[in-house]
């Protein structure tokens, strides 16, 4: 048996195998014109393709053996990392408390089927910043591939974990990057309107307020952009899959019509009175909400709890009264679509419907801040209006059909999570994979081997 593994030939028909399976896999038949080369390493030998090892030496060096298993294994992860699964870690509290600060998890990439890099060219293991550097990119874009998905298991579903490359994160302002570049220059065109507005001078148009805005982010920062791989990594449950018809009412989510399917752990904001005495610390560790999150001031909490935790707060003998902090209806926040002719926040939003791959679309001055990122940054269309007409590549729209699938995304932590009511829709070219499987969890309040949540590890994700 021995003898069959260390045979050339039975190498060589293993690895051309695992290739012709991959090239089937990928789609892309070119590949095959290198397949002389695996023949050359396994069988004839002609080309020194390890030029780091002696050729015709048996026995190499200690440094040698070394490098060559360096190699292996870089290159091993690398593909590991490209199209099956990917390391991770929950760096905020947004999907708490299904997903907590510091757990350690692995991303299937096959479950939603692998993307092939728009940047190829890059440093290993990094995502978009050279390690120990602060704005150094760890990639070239020399080649830059269009969005190719190669065939997964299944399609993104309702309340799948999905980890996504962030939709607002193609501009950023460099060593200023929270909150996201549109947020800002939202927030400086709003300044100079209030400006003219507050001296009597004559009200510009909100595009003339948003020209200035940019002009003074890019004045006074550093702008860069980011290809859609190499832009920052979220977590979110995926809400509303393509074509889903999304209205919130106080907070509850409705989907075609129909309440959320219940996520037990779903947290909101909620007012807690005590009698003027403090909650005692044990209780509110026992209750696993972080030190962090206990934002109190005198007798008065601001907590982030789930259904279960609010019955458990009442049972305590100081807590006179708790309540849900609630956004009203019609009094707006800076959500999507951030539009005058809408009057939503983060409690109510709404009715909404998620774009789908082949839907038109009818388009006018009302409806085209629900789609004009998706028709102009995520599909590629010059768009602009002028004179109260819409213009797509030059050509007078009325309508508009999409070329690709959409989806809504919303932590569980619904009161501190920045999510699609924040920057709308994620395209399907920026979903990542599945986070499928937990396989260590930190507690940060926590020393030594406490840290650890026995609780929470390996453990499937659901």
């Amino acid at each position: 048996m021995s003898s069959i593994l260390r045979n050339k030939w039975f190498k060589f028909s293993i690895a051309l195998i695992i290739c012709l399976l991959m090239i089937i896999w990928i789609g892309n038949y070119w590949l095959i014109l290198g397949l002389p080369i695996l023949f050359d390493v396994y069988i004839s030998k002609k080309v020194h393709w390890a030029f780091w090892k002696k050729k015709g030496v048996k026995k190499q060096s200690a440094t040698v053996e070394w490098v060559d298993a360096i190699i292996f294994a870089v290159i091993a992860a690398t593909l590991i990392r490209m199209f099956f699964i990917e390391a991770y870690t929950i760096p905020t509290s947004s999907m708490e408390k299904s997903l907590l600060v510091g757990d350690y998890l692995f991303v299937s990439k096959v479950a939603y089927g692998p993307k092939i890099p728009n940047t190829p060219l890059s440093f290993p293991f990094a995502h978009h910043t050279m390690p120990l550097t602060k704005s150094t990119k760890s990639y070239l874009e020399w080649i830059q591939w269009p969005y190719k998905r190669l065939a997964g298991i299944s399609e993104v579903k309702r309340n799948d974990i999905v980890v996504f490359n962030f939709p607002a994160g193609d501009t950023i302002v460099v060593g200023a990057e929270n909150p996201d570049y549109y947020s800002q220059l939202r927030s400086y065109s709003t300044l100079f309107k209030e400006a003219d507005m507050k001296k009597g001078r004559e009200l510009q148009s909100d595009q003339e307020y948003t020209k200035m805005g940019r002009k003074y982010l890019s004045t006074q920062n550093t702008i860069a952009t980011r290809p859609v791989d190499k832009q920052e990594n979220y977590i979110k449950r995926c809400v509303g899959i393509p074509g889903d018809t999304l209205l919130s009412i106080d907070g509850q989510l409705f989907i075609n019509g129909k309440k959320q399917d219940l996520i037990e752990e779903l947290q909101f904001i909620y007012e807690v009175r005590t009698n003027g005495s403090s909650i005692n610390p044990r209780k509110l560790e026992e209750l696993n909400i972080a030190k962090a999150d206990r934002n109190h001031n005198g007798s008065v909490y601001n907590l982030p709890l789930s259904t279960k935790k609010v019955e458990e707060l009442k049972k305590l003998s100081n807590v006179v009264s708790i309540i849900r902090r609630n956004s009203s209806k019609g009094y707006p926040e800076d959500v999507f679509p951030f539009s005058s002719y809408y009057n939503w926040n983060r409690d109510n939003f709404g009715p909404l419907v998620i774009p789908k791959k082949g839907q038109t679309v009818s388009l006018n001055l009302e409806t085209l801040p629900l789609y004009e990122r998706a028709i102009n940054a995520y599909e590629g269309n010059a768009l602009r209006v002028q004179d109260s007409t819409i213009y797509i590549n030059g050509e007078i729209a009325t309508d508009f059909t999409f070329k690709m699938d959409y989806y809504w995304m919303m932590g569980d932590n619904r009161h501190m999570s920045a999510d699609s009511r924040y920057w709308g829709y994620v395209p399907e070219d920026h979903i990542v994979g599945k986070a499928s499987f937990l396989w260590l969890s930190l507690d940060k309040d926590k020393s030594s081997f406490n840290k650890i949540r026995w609780d929470r590890v390996f453990k499937w994700i659901h």
